[in-house]
């Protein structure tokens, strides 16, 4: 027996039918996306897959490609101007006008897993207005943000959350149009999702990572396998 290639909703390249039973959350950087998908990989046996790391190492050669027909310098922007010189707006604007070619990479990525049980996709670059074509229902997707009371919390708690990681003339001045871009992206996040019916859970921290985990898997709840009795 031939397998056919199996096209996502909205007619999408999808050969073995992975997009079409992927189960996705986006949302805000740090609101504990990556730690949900992960208990929830090791309670019901699916796959999860980590669109950050991803796009921050697979994914570079194709952006500096991108960067090359584009006219723009393989490198990028220097630190200094994109972290320091550039205002919050207008990184939120470049790094959401951005999400449409890297999301594409992200599905490349995701088609060439084969799996009996549906793969489970978070990162804030997979956008609902991106995600929402490929779906047969809303339901397949839940978007996370963190409140500004979590967001701090865990700037606080998380050394990696507050690491600004890059040699700039001001640290301090770079880290908040960082995270003021960041709300600005969730906040965009938000209002599609709300738009296109598409569940948002706002995490504030008075729940830990199992309970959101239990939450977003009741969400998920009619395209769940059983739990993995091995979990």
């Amino acid at each position: 027996m031939t397998d056919q290639p199996s096209p996502a909703a909205g007619g999408v390249w999808d050969p073995f039918g992975t997009l079409r039973r992927a189960l996705w959350i986006g949302g805000g950087q740090w609101a504990g996306k990556s730690t949900v998908a992960r208990l929830l990989a090791r309670r019901y046996g699916v796959t999860a897959y980590h669109y950050d790391f991803h796009d921050a190492r697979g994914h570079e050669d194709r952006r500096i490609a991108r960067r090359v027909r584009l006219g723009e310098p393989a490198a990028g922007l220097d630190p200094e101007q994109a972290w320091v010189r550039t205002g919050p707006e207008e990184m939120a604007a470049e790094t959401l006008a951005g999400f449409p070619a890297r999301f594409e990479w992200a599905l490349d990525d995701l088609r060439a897993l084969v799996s009996g049980r549906p793969v489970i996709a978070e990162g804030w670059g997979l956008r609902p207005e991106l995600v929402a074509p490929l779906v047969d229902s809303p339901r397949r997707m839940v978007v996370m943000v963190p409140t500004p009371a979590f967001r701090q919390r865990q700037l606080r708690e998380l050394p990696r959350a507050a690491n600004f990681g890059h040699p700039v003339s001001d640290p301090a001045r770079a880290q908040a149009n960082r995270l003021a871009r960041d709300v600005l992206v969730a906040d965009d996040a938000v209002r599609t999702a709300r738009r296109l019916g598409i569940r948002v859970i706002e995490v504030d921290g008075s729940r830990d990572a199992a309970a959101v985990a239990e939450a977003v898997a009741g969400h998920f709840g009619p395209y769940l396998p059983p739990e993995d009795p091995a979990a």
